[in-house]
């Protein structure tokens, strides 16, 4: 009898983990609307096929090498085909231990599928901010380092179980925590992305000798405002399956409490980054109020269980304040990021990181600070190591004239909007 409830209890589990990840999954149609939304229209067939191609090359090179990486092998090395062998080896783990223990109830290929989905997120916020000027190819290119090995060596020492090269576990030894991966996913993409940016540059036309700013207005808001919603969506599967099961009192109180909170910051995220806007601007800025809600996303992911509603709305609303200044002061510091991902997924991430100690006492800001140095200063190097090379090769920007011209004819062959922009329709 005990052995059929834990077989029940093994399957809706990892249905659930299944779902959420099917829903993280969803994300990547969220980045794709978002960024077709904020990038120019000669551009958006190029964003477009970036996002598709990022989330193909994500699952490929992470199943061949990176959950290798980041885990010491696992599902790939053992085979995903082995599932009923590790399925067993489960059922039996659980009966020794006694029904309702603290070992995994889901099976191993629902894991890496999770896991793989995570991945494709990180590689999507690169997507954004070195948009309208990069070849595809060299972007294609930098998908399979971060996602075959720069993402995870730093997944190893956060939430690998075997740190590899010999390195510390940032949990086990510093007592950094990171409940869904502001830093271990958001910061670590963040940082990928500014050290492509550098070595790219700004977009022609962004910074005048004089010290302005030129806006470069996105071609199509609702897009980007859909976007947005399907990202704020997604993320219930992003922080919910981070849980990893439902199927007890406790697991599902906690699913519930994740689910409240992971909204009411994105709510709170909204209401700031409107208000910071206003009063900045004089206007409500739709742009600011769609990143103030990933903000608030994106500040919660480090610790959606332990918050209060009301607390959690205040983590997101400190993250709207956030954004809003850090897609201002990057600008002045002449870092071009089209979309504002790194201020969402990198400042912000890093707020979301030293935010867990204010509702969870068994973290430390030493040691969440610790982690945070780590992933930054591990995926910034790796990745301008990784840039430069591929700059050196095969070179990372369009010609001005292919810039001028448009990503969509240069790199695509074809545009998004045919009827209504370039060389057949009436815009430029």
């Amino acid at each position: 009898m005990e052995n059929n409830i834990f077989q029940l209890q093994f399957a809706i589990d990892t249905f659930y983990f299944l779902v959420c990840g099917a829903l993280v999954m969803w994300m990547a149609a969220g980045f794709s609307m978002l960024e077709a939304g904020l990038v120019r229209s000669k551009n958006t067939t190029e964003i477009l096929t970036k996002n598709v191609t990022l989330f193909a090359i994500s699952c490929t090179a992470y199943m061949v090498i990176g959950y290798y990486f980041m885990y010491g092998g696992g599902v790939f090395l053992d085979g995903i085909v082995g599932g009923d062998t590790l399925v067993a080896d489960k059922l039996k783990v659980s009966a020794e231990n006694g029904f309702g223990s603290d070992s995994a109830s889901y099976s191993d290929a629902s894991d890496f599928f999770f896991q793989v989905v995570f991945v494709a997120t990180a590689m999507s916020i690169v997507s954004g901010a070195v948009a309208e000027r990069m070849k595809l190819w060299a972007f294609m290119a930098f998908a399979v380092v971060m996602t075959g090995f720069i993402y995870p060596i730093e997944g190893s020492w956060t939430w690998g179980s075997k740190p590899v090269f010999g390195m510390f576990s940032l949990g086990d030894d510093f007592g950094f925590s990171d409940f869904a991966g502001s830093g271990i996913v958001h910061l670590a993409g963040a940082a990928a992305a500014l050290a492509g940016v550098i070595l790219l540059g700004a977009r022609k036309g962004k910074y005048a000798a004089d010290g302005r700013v030129n806006a470069i207005p996105g071609a199509n808001l609702p897009l980007a405002t859909l976007g947005t919603f399907i990202l704020w969506m997604g993320w219930f599967g992003f922080n919910g399956g981070s849980v990893l099961k439902l199927s007890n009192i406790e697991a599902a109180n906690s699913v519930a409490m994740v689910f409240l909170n992971t909204n009411a910051a994105a709510a709170g995220g909204v209401i700031a980054a409107t208000i910071v806007a206003r009063i900045m601007f004089g206007k409500a800025d739709l742009t600011m109020a769609l990143n103030g809600a990933l903000a608030g996303l994106v500040a919660i992911t480090a610790e959606p269980s332990t918050p209060s509603a009301l607390e959690a709305t205040l983590i997101g609303a400190a993250g709207g304040v956030i954004v809003v200044f850090s897609i201002v002061g990057l600008d002045k510091l002449k870092i071009d990021d089209p979309v504002g991902a790194i201020s969402v997924h990198g400042t912000v991430g890093m707020w979301g990181l030293l935010a867990v100690p204010l509702t969870n006492g068994d973290t430390t800001f030493g040691g969440q600070l610790v982690g945070l140095i780590t992933i930054f200063v591990w995926v910034f190097v790796a990745s301008f190591v990784a840039w430069f090379v591929i700059k050196m090769v095969m070179g990372i920007r369009v010609s001005e004239e292919e810039e001028y011209e448009g990503l969509d004819i240069a790199e695509c062959g074809m545009e998004a909007y045919p009827e209504f922009t370039g060389s057949k329709g009436s815009g430029i």
